[in-house]
């Protein structure tokens, strides 16, 4: 017998029996589709827009749809229904699927289809049409599709077109539905943090673009607009000749306040005494977490007995990437090495600093990554001065700076060095007053932190002080309220945040903030997991933190959390690193556009 599954049963003591389950019901509901071409044993008569009539059963059209059912079962005397609210095409091909579970949905026909079934409640034809729509997104027709998921509630459509907006930006504002944004749409998106710009030039072009496409009605729009546009972000040359020279800002004095912020972040920005607000913040665009991993611990044993552990480096590299929480494989690192700085300069290139090949072998060596190559790959770079095994690392204007750390002539360095990418060279600058190593180092209000780490093994400290690259001078500030070394540091709106780390004896999971203002730190909620070496980096408002050293030496954890500051809570990630790491170095980059096109493809 065919398209047949038995299920035979039987227990002691019971009479036996023998139960059959149909696999398959085409056969039925290609005699019932004959049937209502037919019209037999049809109860209902379906009126279309264009007095179009469909014959159809009750019964079957109620097990599809909630619609249909919530219908006939108010009205069980009627014979027919009016359904002038929907295209007649559609409606037929609605019922069509109900009686044969198939359909063809095609650029002509996906909106009224859509249409039909949003009212008629047919999931699974919704489902068709949100898949096809998605396959299409283009930058010219993606602001459109939007708007139709967002008229359907077409949830995860709206979350991809919108995502295709903003990794596609700058194509899209070049389009014709671009021009036919209302004022609200326009600001919602050119003050959105995660739109990919390749310069704020960029979204100051767009804004001119679109007043001037109804120069009448929306001049007087312009300088709620110009709000919006990052205008410190673009360079001191484009502001004079192209911004400040443009006669609708001329001609806007509020605009020319603008123009003036901008020049004065320039001036003071030499000065580093910015005042930090929304127009001179880079977006986060569309961003990814990279992760560098420095070893595997592996167990080493005589004759079946443990006698220690050793540390394998390894080169292997990942992308968390946070929209659809998934870790993928990155390029692998030149060196097999442990205990890197990892930070990012001009926004695209990822440079990893010093660390050790193995116990006795430290490093100056520095690598590279070009994030906007079309296959990134790590490159050597300028080798540092000093030898250092994990040092502290950060970036201010673009000036790398690598400090503290340890070498095999000294346990622990006070020396800190600074890269100028222009000029591709290292120099010495002043040394921090503390030395250490294991520690952590944030960069904020274009201060570099070092906070925590060691001066000799097991010796912990409390002691932060930070870099005044204009003074070229360490001033130490309020220490942690716990000593910690291995510390994790991330920068979140204007907060330094510890996370993490050892005291000398066991590993934390208390975390602690500091705020220049104030010039103290407080405590706040403890993580899932006590974490030390743990990457610690700010994306989307959140504070990730990535993998750890657990409480022994050879424990270790691939999972990640993220702390909420609106919320005070943390929150675990269900997806784990493709590898155990320990120590942990993260940066939040760019999406390499090789992936966006595997993303988009």
């Amino acid at each position: 017998m065919q398209n047949t599954q038995q299920i035979p049963e039987s227990r002691k003591c019971e009479p036996a029996k023998y139960a059959y389950k149909k696999l398959s019901y085409s056969e039925e509901f290609e005699v019932i589709q004959s049937l209502r071409k037919d019209k037999v044993f049809c109860d209902i008569k379906l009126v279309t827009v264009d007095d179009k009539i469909l014959f159809a059963h009750k019964v079957v059209l109620a097990s599809a749809s909630p619609y249909f059912h919530a219908k006939f079962t108010k009205c069980s005397e009627r014979n027919h229904i009016v359904m002038k609210q929907l295209d007649s095409t559609a409606l037929e091909l609605s019922v069509n699927f109900i009686y044969s579970g198939e359909i063809v949905v095609t650029e002509e026909n996906v909106q009224a289809l859509l249409a039909a079934a949003s009212l008629l409640q047919l999931r699974e034809v919704k489902e068709a049409c949100c898949d096809f729509l998605n396959s299409q997104l283009r930058p010219t027709n993606c602001i459109g599709i939007t708007a139709i998921a967002d008229k359907y509630s077409c949830t995860k459509l709206l979350t991809s077109s919108e995502l295709y907006i903003q990794d596609h930006f700058s194509e899209v504002v070049d389009g014709d539905e671009f021009t036919s944004l209302s004022p609200e749409q326009v600001v919602e998106l050119i003050s959105s943090d995660k739109i990919t710009v390749p310069s704020e030039e960029k979204v100051f072009e767009c804004v001119i673009r679109w007043v001037k496409h109804e120069l009448d009605s929306r001049k007087c729009i312009l300088p709620q607009l110009m709000e919006h546009v990052r205008l410190p972000l673009t360079s001191k040359h484009y502001i004079l000749k192209k911004v400040a020279e443009e006669p609708l800002i001329k001609n806007c004095l509020k605009c020319t306040d603008y123009v003036m912020e901008a020049l004065n972040f320039h001036i003071l920005n030499s000065e580093e005494l910015i005042p930090q607000n929304v127009r001179n913040t880079p977006r986060h665009g569309d961003k990814l977490i990279l992760v560098v991993g420095h070893d595997n611990v592996i167990n080493e044993s005589i004759f079946g007995k443990r006698t220690g552990y050793n540390f394998i480096a390894i080169n292997t590299t990942e992308w968390f990437d946070p929209k659809i929480n998934q870790c993928l494989n990155g390029p692998e690192m030149i060196k097999r090495c442990r205990g890197a700085g990892l930070a990012v300069v001009n926004e695209n290139f990822v440079f990893a600093v010093g660390g050790v090949e193995s116990f006795s072998t430290f490093l100056r060596s520095v690598e590279i990554l070009d994030l906007s190559s079309e296959s990134p790959s790590w490159k050597s770079s300028v080798h540092m001065l000093v030898e250092r095994n994990f040092p502290g690392v950060g970036v201010i204007n673009n000036y790398l700076y690598a400090v503290g750390g340890h070498n095999k002539s000294d346990s622990a360095l006070d020396s800190a060095e600074v890269f100028d990418y222009n000029t591709q060279e290292w120099r010495m600058v002043s040394s921090m007053c503390t030395k250490r190593y294991d520690f952590g180092v944030g960069v904020l209000n274009n201060l570099l932190y070092a906070v925590g780490g060691c001066d000799k093994p097991f010796q912990a400290l409390d002691i932060v002080e930070c870099y005044h690259p204009s003074l070229d001078t360490w001033t130490t500030v309020a220490k942690m309220s716990v000593r910690r070394s291995q510390v994790g540091i991330g920068v979140l709106d204007g907060v330094l945040y510890a996370v993490g780390g050892c005291d000398g004896s066991k590993t934390l999971s208390s975390v602690e903030a500091y705020r220049p203002s104030t010039g103290v730190w407080t405590t706040i909620v403890d993580m899932h997991l006590p974490r030390r070496r743990a990457g610690v980096v700010a994306l989307n408002g959140l504070l990730y933190v990535v993998g750890t050293r657990g409480q022994n030496e050879t424990s270790t954890e691939n999972c990640t959390e993220y702390y909420n500051p609106k919320t005070n809570t943390w929150t675990m990630v269900t997806a784990s690193m493709n590898y155990n790491r320990n120590p942990v170095g993260v940066v939040a980059i760019n999406r390499p556009q090789y992936l966006k096109k595997c993303q988009h493809s």
